[in-house]
């Protein structure tokens, strides 16, 4: 699995409590050189989250291709999946070893490593108005711009969609729906020919708030929204929000073959079953477009389409929105080789290296201007960040957008809604406690 898998709330305190306790004056002493040039000399150490096939190979060839240019550098590559990364992070901060060149979400995931100290200020490179910076796109440098300063290599953009069997609606004989009413309702002759209308795995706790996030987005004003993801500003007192809880338990109860059951279903265990073809929807990222119709798997890629999760009726936010935001690199604030993981990260997202990144089998949507194309990528890949790039606004990740013991509430709410141990009401009020205990 490979997809941008939220954190659970444990490790983001976690973590978050050892950045605070590991570095003390927020970055005090003397802040590393970017623009320096770089000594091509020593071992540049990278944490990366590309563990596992296909992703595997990216990171190897390119440290490899960087070796032929230059003989004398050497690299450390520590490579990790979705869950590992969580843990791994937090062992590396603890004893002081964190990589030269490190992932991170954006969020309240990479402020914490900004307020920590812990990740160099590289806007003189990759601002905006630098020559670096003018090959993003503005939007995806933002994601990691944190009091007006730019802290963030942004390897890829993503966002979250629905993919659907085409071969399975037309042997049902329904549409690609266009409301959430439609969707639903497709659910009930979908399980009737024999497959699981959307497959689904809570286990971790963060894909349903994936579905919250994104109804959240539709129900609740923008305004309200984002000041409510702020403990300082938070009211968490619209209705769209207990209108959004109740349509994702009308579709967990009517779409998903478990139920309540799935909070003991691995994500991986939901990827796999739309895989086989035995379910006709899965509620995915683009990170995994092309992972679900590889080599191998039942569903083809001329069988795999993708619908954003439509609309509910009388949406009080915005339903051009999508659920997503840009995944990248953070370079260590205390490193001595800084000039030069910001040279290796220049290389890493030239033209030609993201075109690479987009390509199956990556299948990683580039945010490099002009990476993606309809003739490197995918149909569904350059379908889903055509519209990631259109979209009105791209709506961060509900369980790194906030602060952790707010993130750790909805996670715990959304297991609750899933499986019937309290009502929106409840979670609503457990979220303001949390949000207020947070001011």
């Amino acid at each position: 699995m490979h997809t941008r898998t939220r954190l659970t709330a444990a490790a983001f305190v976690a973590t978050s409590a050892l950045l605070l306790a590991g570095c003390t004056g927020g970055g005090s002493g003397e802040p590393v050189d970017v623009t320096a040039e770089p000594e091509y000399s020593g071992t540049l150490s990278i944490l990366s989250k590309f563990a596992g096939d296909p992703l595997e190979p990216y990171f190897e060839d390119l440290a490899a291709e960087y070796t032929k240019k230059h003989p004398d550098v050497k690299f450390d590559l520590i490579q990790e999946t979705d869950q590992s990364i969580k843990d791994k992070t937090k062992t590396l901060t603890a004893s002081g070893a964190l990589p030269d060149i490190y992932f991170s979400w954006t969020g309240d995931w990479a402020e914490n490593f900004v307020g920590g100290g812990l990740a160099a200020d590289l806007s003189k490179v990759i601002g905006p108005d630098t020559e670096w910076g003018k090959t993003f796109g503005e939007a995806s440098l933002d994601a990691f711009k944190y009091d007006g300063k730019y802290y963030g290599v942004p390897l890829y953009n993503n966002g979250k969609f629905m993919g659907y069997n085409k071969a399975i609606f037309d042997e049902v004989g329904i549409p690609v729906p266009t409301t959430f009413q439609e969707m639903i309702d497709s659910c009930s002759p979908i399980r009737n020919a024999g497959y699981e209308p959307i497959a689904f795995g809570n286990k971790d706790g963060w894909p349903g708030l994936h579905y919250l996030q994104q109804l959240f987005a539709y129900n609740v004003p923008a305004d309200v929204l984002k000041a409510d993801f702020v403990p300082g500003t938070a009211t968490l007192d619209h209705p769209g929000y207990e209108k959004s809880l109740k349509e994702f338990k009308t579709l967990v109860d009517q779409c998903t073959k478990s139920g309540d059951g799935t909070n003991g279903v691995l994500y991986t265990t939901a990827q796999e079953a739309f895989s086989a073809e035995k379910a006709a929807m899965y509620y995915q990222e683009v990170l995994e477009f092309d992972t679900v119709t590889a080599e191998g798997n039942a569903i083809t890629a001329d069988e795999f389409g993708v619908f954003k999760l439509p609309v509910p009726s009388d949406p009080a936010g915005d339903p051009d929105a999508i659920e997503g935001a840009p995944e990248g690199y953070l370079v260590n604030a205390k490193s001595p080789r800084a000039a030069l993981a910001v040279d290796f990260m220049k290389f890493v997202t030239s033209k030609e290296n993201a075109a690479v990144l987009a390509s199956p089998p990556y299948g990683q949507p580039s945010t490099v201007i002009g990476a993606v194309t309809n003739e490197n990528s995918s149909a569904a890949v350059y379908e889903g960040i055509s519209q990631v790039n259109e979209a009105s606004q791209i709506v961060i990740w509900l369980d790194t957008v906030t602060v952790p013991d707010v993130a750790a509430a909805w996670l715990a709410g959304g297991e609750a809604i899933i499986g019937g141990s309290s009502t929106p009401e409840k979670v609503l009020e457990s979220v303001r406690t949390a949000s207020d205990s947070a001011r």
